[in-house]
């Protein structure tokens, strides 16, 4: 099984993860705070089919900013660290995610190099009490961790909330299936020999 767990501890923030990229059923229990974050994770764990396990105490009192990127950061190590040496897995997976009006594109590679394309514009500024400009700010410390590119697109959508559910159910499955194994003795999917 392709797992890993991390703890982080700063002053803003006492995160404890557990990913794990194998379990194809979500048992998931996930606690940021952050009532519509802790929304979209379990939809990215569920559509991507992953045992997701998040704990997460942040400086709430100051706003969700940092616990948001953190939780990003922390779930970025954990991906890198369960994929082990990537041989024979897929590596690049896109998938196009309808939510009612909303319709987003998420493409990955996971290649080692951390890069976000986050073309999103005309979400409101808010969903309830969360800030919809931390949607960027996890990707951006997810990949910067995971040493994934990313590219994420709207192409629909004018309910914030279905537009982020759109990208966060296409980010689960995009990864799901860049990261399975599809030749279990092969090679790292690079003519660099490494990823």
């Amino acid at each position: 099984m392709r797992e890993a767990a991390i703890k982080r501890k700063t002053s803003e923030t006492n995160i404890d993860l557990t990913l794990n990229l194998d379990q194809k059923k979500a048992d998931d229990s996930i606690e940021t705070g952050v009532g519509f974050f802790d929304h979209m994770l379990t939809l990215f764990a569920s559509h991507g089919k992953f045992g997701l396990k998040v704990d997460a105490n942040g400086d709430l009192q100051v706003d969700s900013h940092h616990t948001v990127e953190d939780v990003g950061i922390v779930l970025g190590q954990a991906f890198r660290e369960a994929l082990g040496d990537k041989k024979g897995i897929k590596r690049y997976a896109s998938d196009f995610t309808p939510m009612d009006e909303s319709l987003s594109l998420v493409s990955a590679d996971i290649s080692g190099r951390p890069f976000l394309v986050f073309d999103v514009e005309g979400m409101k500024d808010s969903v309830g009490s969360f800030d919809t400009e931390l949607v960027e700010e996890f990707f951006r410390a997810f990949v910067n961790q995971a040493g994934v590119t990313l590219h994420i697109k709207l192409f629909h959508g004018s309910n914030t909330h279905h537009i982020i559910e759109s990208i966060f159910k296409g980010f689960g499955r995009v990864l799901n299936e860049a990261a399975t194994i599809i030749d279990a003795n092969g090679d790292v999917p690079s003519t660099k020999g490494t990823l």
